[in-house]
């Protein structure tokens, strides 16, 4: 797809929210945010990654130092700083990133007292759609206020499950965290995509989990896998996505499939 096709598709389908989340811990949110988003600038669109995670791994993760921020999203959340001011670049060309601090652990019970409370994040998202082909949300592990919040400003939900025993625990209680919100916050909220991640074809569990969250979920779940692979968890640790830190990894190689497949979905 050529640079006009895309500007032409961003006018016709409009940019898309979606947010990366999974109530458990550890299942790949973080990865999938930085190398999905990546993926997709590699392929011309224009990406923006909110990390939403007060451990800010998203943000280390595209070689954004914490220590020197002087703001992060908890400014735009809780003290209106203009947010247009937080978008920063990052090592790849295209792909952007909103970043977090631990700071913003404060905001769970700030957001407490405020008015609207569910829709802060919303009203700073719905304006970056007109400048972004694809926005992802990086969810904290949790179903607390700032995750809520994620589930209203979005269009829909991207859920990383790793290939372990108990995929699908936790998963339930977020599709009814996602059915209350639906009813009362964000009446179009939907499972755009559900992706298994930290998969190795050498294991019957990883074979089972897979067709097991398959009987669940449909279509729903993508057909790229992401492997598990040593330079995908190595990547971080050098501000790069593994796109970029290694290009031909097994990791990359099914990172630029999702996209791929992002893309087709729209």
């Amino acid at each position: 797809m050529g640079y006009r096709d895309r500007q032409r598709k961003r006018v016709e389908e409009g940019c898309k929210v979606l947010a990366i989340i999974n109530q458990k811990g550890g299942v790949g949110k973080s990865t999938t945010a930085i190398n999905l988003a990546a993926a997709l600038a590699d392929d011309g669109y224009k990406v923006l990654v909110i990390d939403f995670d007060p451990q800010g791994n998203t943000t280390s993760g595209f070689g954004v130092e914490k220590e020197t921020l002087d703001n992060c999203i908890y400014d735009a959340l809780m003290q209106d700083y203009p947010v247009s001011d937080l978008v920063t670049e990052t090592v790849v060309p295209g792909a952007y990133v909103i970043p977090s601090t631990i700071q913003l652990a404060g905001a769970e019970i700030e957001l407490v007292s405020q008015m609207a409370r569910e829709a802060v994040l919303k009203e700073i998202v719905d304006p970056l759609r007109e400048d972004f082909d694809y926005i992802f949300i990086d969810c904290p592990p949790s179903l607390g206020l700032l995750t809520i919040n994620a589930l209203v400003a979005t269009d829909g939900l991207f859920i990383p499950i790793q290939c372990e025993f108990y995929a699908l625990e936790g998963v339930t209680k977020l599709l009814e965290s996602m059915k209350m919100v639906k009813a009362r916050l964000n009446r179009g909220l939907y499972v755009y995509g559900v992706l298994m991640t930290m998969y190795d074809g050498r294991t019957t569990l990883s074979k089972q989990v897979v067709e097991e969250v398959e009987r669940y979920f449909g279509d729903t779940m993508f057909r790229t896998v992401i492997p598990r692979s040593v330079k995908v968890s190595e990547a971080p640790s050098h501000g790069e996505p593994v796109t970029l830190y290694e290009p031909n990894n097994k990791g990359a190689l099914a990172y630029r499939d999702l996209a791929k497949e992002v893309e087709e979905r729209g």
